[in-house]
């Protein structure tokens, strides 16, 4: 087995400064929402470390997964691809193909046991014996199995590997499961999402190879840097929610000027991801942007909490469980009562002041 090469030796010979690689390691360490001085440990990994084996699967999926990995800005996937990690088996981007890749996992598995990341999109269906999904002349299931026996640690790249997603929804007649019902003896980190944000799968790659760990993980086995909040949390028309201004249709007013689409169906309340903060597109935007509510893809069983044009029922809010109305006119009410106690303590204040002597200016009701 011969020695791999480390990141830092790797783009040194394509070339790349030594200044150019710190900056890499710096916007690696902001897109992870680390701390400043982790840039220094990320060059360090980098400098020492020998490049990471992945084996990427694919199951039954559409492959929006890997679509949205090569999007990924921050940084660009073909760093992560080519340098970063070694990436050894994937069947939808690789070069090679039939017996001639499929010996490329066999070779992994026997020279790096162990040692590799094993990557999965998509999911197993276990319905006849397995027969749904055939990649390489056998079932996909004893696949993944056999892969899995001998991986570091496993990542289930969007919802399908995940929850199981749109293949499992009602009545799933290939009987589709997320890859967790398959691999129980290994960690597995849930990325999910349809698809994840290409800077999330890659900030998850990029923390795995720095620090030879599995990210805290939520009790789902989410990673909390970027499942730890709801999209609600930092969802720019929060306030407009919490003044009780929501749109009622897509083409009414409240819809044009920005009010909030919980009304019409927004899961975001409900939902954990990085949309409203990490964003698509390079940062640009994201659905609730563009005007379309959260449909809460990165949930388990999403596919099936419709429909999604009707908001939720209830959700917890406030201490307690409310709805949009209540929750909308509970807040106006404090507001209300707010200006009113602080009116009427201007008043009393205004009353002890003598004639033509001037009121302070934090007194002044505005």
């Amino acid at each position: 087995m011969g020695r791999q090469e480390t990141f830092y030796e790797l783009i040194r010979r394509q070339g790349i400064s030594r200044r150019n690689f710190l900056k890499f390691c710096s916007l690696s360490a902001a897109s992870l929402g680390l701390a400043p001085h982790f840039a220094g440990k990320i060059a360090h990994a980098m400098e020492t470390k020998p490049r990471v084996p992945v084996l990427w699967l694919h199951g039954l999926e559409c492959t929006c997964c890997t679509e949205s990995f090569i999007r990924s800005a921050h940084p660009l996937a073909k760093d992560v691809i080519l340098s970063m990690v070694s990436l050894d088996y994937d069947d939808t981007i690789m070069a090679a193909a039939g017996h001639q890749a499929e010996k490329c996992i066999e070779d992994i598995m026997r020279d790096y046991k162990g040692q590799y990341i094993l990557a999965v999109e998509g999911n197993p269906p276990l319905g006849n014996d397995g027969t749904f999904c055939i990649p390489g002349g056998r079932p996909f299931v004893d696949k993944l199995k056999e892969v899995a026996a001998d991986a570091a640690a496993v990542i289930a790249w969007g919802s399908c590997a995940s929850w199981g997603c749109v293949q499992a929804a009602k009545p799933n007649p290939t009987t589709a499961v997320p890859i967790s019902k398959v691999i129980k003896d290994k960690p597995i980190i849930k990325v999910p999402g349809c698809p994840p944000i290409a800077e999330v799968m890659t900030g998850v790659i990029t923390y795995y190879v720095t620090f030879g760990a599995l990210p805290a993980l939520d009790r789902q086995g989410r990673p909390l840097m970027f499942y730890g909040q709801r999209v609600h949390d930092k969802c720019y028309r929060r306030g407009h929610f919490d003044a009780g201004q929501f749109a009622e249709k897509f083409d009414d007013y409240g819809s044009r000027v920005g009010y909030c689409l919980y009304k019409v169906g927004c899961r975001g309340p409900t939902t954990y991801n990085a949309c409203s903060t990490t964003r698509w597109n390079e940062g640009v935007s994201f659905p609730i942007g563009s005007g379309h509510g959260c449909l809460g893809c990165s949930e388990p069983d999403f596919w099936d909490n419709g429909p999604f044009y009707e908001r939720l029922e209830t959700f917890p809010q406030f201490g307690a469980e409310a709805t949009a109305d209540k929750i909308g006119g509970t807040a106006a009410a404090i507001v209300g009562i707010g200006i009113a106690a602080h009116a009427g303590l201007t008043a009393l204040r205004q009353a002890k002041v003598k004639p033509n002597q001037p009121v302070a200016s934090d007194d002044r009701v505005v």
